[in-house]
């Protein structure tokens, strides 16, 4: 029997981290290349992986089925920007199979929504529930600005298409000191009054994007005092396992999140892990640790070599990261880029 044939009662035990959280979470970038450059993201002259260094799409499916039959329950597909990959939609079409043994819980991707009117509909048939998109600002010329050729209509469209659809769409936004950031609260009631939550998020240090981060960090918890005296901020005990902690806005009814590398610690129930294009799996966002899953992926037909790999690399997933802008060389902490990461 294949992978990709388990049934919900042969899957293997959960895997637990050497700190006791069970780790059904997987985030996977299916490229690393995207079709605009946010400037916190990446820097314009971005060089790209060579197109033979990333994982086939067979073997994304193999290596993202082991880790459903291995306890992962909700996957989601990340880029770069993933509607870019050519042919992805044969991915998400064979990944959802396992929607339906009923061992994933939830299909989903992050997305900068410049694709979607494309590609909703199928996302939907395919049982994708809702979405993540990427999106900072309603102001086209900021918009332009911040993404350096991206078209705010576009993006604004692909949200359109993704309700119509039928999905639920959540926004985030990363938070920009001076450009952005007093556009939080008509960005808000934007998304509550289209019945779409919106997440806020700290510039995070990853990468050498050309330039430094200093000026761009805002930390949330200034933007949450100051949305406190305009709006009923009310906390909500939601525990998704992901790094947001969100609240209720009386005024519009909505959620609203909040992701704070920088100012807050979010580790204490991460239940997730990371596996880049190339198939590298990160067991932490702020570390620099890393394991080879390609070598055993390729190595053999059957998977005992890889999932021995991904037992080790879950054994040594650390308790927390320690995220620093460096002010005094300024340079990130992490080396490489969110989009080979998998935002």
């Amino acid at each position: 029997m294949t992978v990709s044939e388990l049934s919900p009662a042969l899957i293997s035990p959960a895997m637990i981290d050497p700190f006791g959280r069970t780790i059904n979470y997987l985030r996977v970038s299916v490229t690393d290349r995207c079709d605009l450059r946010c400037f916190y993201c990446m820097s314009e002259d971005m060089t790209f992986l060579p197109k033979a260094d990333l994982l086939t799409l067979e073997e994304l499916d193999r290596l993202c089925s082991t880790f459903i039959a291995k306890g992962v329950t909700k996957l989601r597909l990340t880029g770069g920007e993933p509607l870019v990959r050519r042919n992805v939609m044969s991915l998400v079409r064979s990944l959802s199979r396992h929607l339906k043994t009923g061992a994933l819980h939830e299909l989903t991707l992050t997305t900068n929504g410049s694709l979607l009117a494309k590609y909703a509909q199928e996302l939907a048939d395919c049982g994708v529930r809702r979405i993540n998109v990427s999106m900072d600002t309603l102001d086209a010329t900021k918009f332009r600005a911040i993404t350096r050729w991206g078209d705010l209509n576009k993006v604004l469209e692909g949200i359109e298409a993704a309700r119509a659809a039928g999905l639920a769409v959540k926004i985030n936004a990363v938070a920009l000191k001076g450009l952005n950031e007093d556009e939080i609260p008509e960005l808000m009631q934007w998304a509550h009054g289209k019945d779409m939550a919106l997440t806020l998020i700290e510039v995070m240090p990853m990468g050498d994007i050309g330039e430094g981060r200093i000026d761009q960090y805002v930390p949330l918890s200034l933007l949450r005092a100051r949305l406190a005296t305009r709006y009923t901020l009310t906390d909500l005990p939601d525990d998704t396992g992901g790094p947001a902690r969100y609240v209720r806005v009386g005024e519009t009814g909505g959620k609203l999140g909040f992701i704070t590398p920088m100012t807050h610690n979010f580790c204490e129930s991460c239940n997730r892990v990371r596996i880049t294009c190339t198939g590298t799996i990160h067991t932490c966002l702020g570390h620099e640790d890393a394991s080879d899953l390609r070598r055993p992926l390729r190595a053999s037909p059957d998977n005992d070599l890889l999932n021995a790999t991904i037992d080790r690399a879950i054994g040594l997933k650390p308790k927390g990261h320690d995220f620093i802008i460096d002010r005094r060389h300024n340079r990130p902490s992490v080396s490489r880029h969110m989009s080979v990461t998998g935002g």
